[in-house]
């Protein structure tokens, strides 16, 4: 699905990504993990074509992504922060958003789910942060795409959000999607991620599962085994 070779990027005299190569196959859940400032987002932000790297090369499903975009039709994207214009409603949002597509939505379910009904006629500036991103999920899951982009998709949800989150996730799974996912919620890492990336200093220091993870770094969860990572890096 997704394959990155040797894809560098620097902002400044700040070099974020180092020669990261890194292959996802199609169908699955994948966290992509480091600590602030690893090179997370600007990976994602590379393979969305919103950051251009300096070298390097991006291509899902066999294609290269240089110089396109319409490959982006056929991704479902969260961003870490939804900022929508303030003076618009949740209805005209989405339904903005709907034209823009032009693709079968299955928007009523995800409003139903959220209990967003009562605010559909209320301006976007006006709600609360988690309100928001319960629209911001409405818009990414509507649309059936093969890849699925979160970043910390869990930020404001309340615990029954959250399971909400956890089954529609894991429906996407089922049906063979793709979903990347960067969060600092180590136990839904746990729960939800068939492998994770593991990102430090822009360079990729691990990838595989949980598990696996855990008993390179000799701990009995995934909050512990991080931790020993970032220990021993920074003795």
């Amino acid at each position: 699905m997704i394959e990155i070779n040797n894809l560098r990027k620097r902002f400044g005299k700040v070099q974020v990504l180092e020669g990261v190569s890194l292959e996802i196959s199609g169908g699955g859940i994948f966290a992509i993990l480091g600590p602030n400032g690893s090179g997370k987002t600007t990976l994602i932000k590379s393979i969305l074509g919103m950051v251009i790297p300096q070298s390097g090369s991006i291509k899902i499903d066999n294609n290269s992504i240089e110089g396109k975009w319409k490959y982006r039709e056929e991704i479902n994207y969260l961003p870490q922060i939804a900022r929508f214009p303030e003076n618009l409603t949740v209805h005209e949002l989405i339904g903005m958003i709907k034209n823009l597509r032009s693709q079968p939505a299955n928007d009523q379910d995800l409003i139903d789910l959220f209990g967003l009904a009562p605010f559909m006629d209320k301006k976007l500036g006006n709600l609360s942060g988690g309100t928001k991103q319960k629209v911001n999920l409405v818009l990414t899951f509507m649309f059936d795409s093969p890849l699925l982009i979160l970043d910390e998709p869990t930020t404001g949800l309340d615990p029954v959000s959250l399971i909400h989150l956890k089954d529609l996730i894991r429906k996407e799974k089922e049906a063979g999607k793709t979903i990347l996912i960067t969060t600092h919620i180590m136990d839904f890492v746990e729960t939800m991620a068939d492998e994770i990336v593991f990102l430090l200093e822009g360079k990729i220091y691990f990838k595989g599962t949980v598990n696996e993870l855990k008993k390179k770094s000799d701990q009995n969860d995934l909050e512990h085994a991080i931790a020993t990572i970032l220990t021993e890096e920074n003795v």
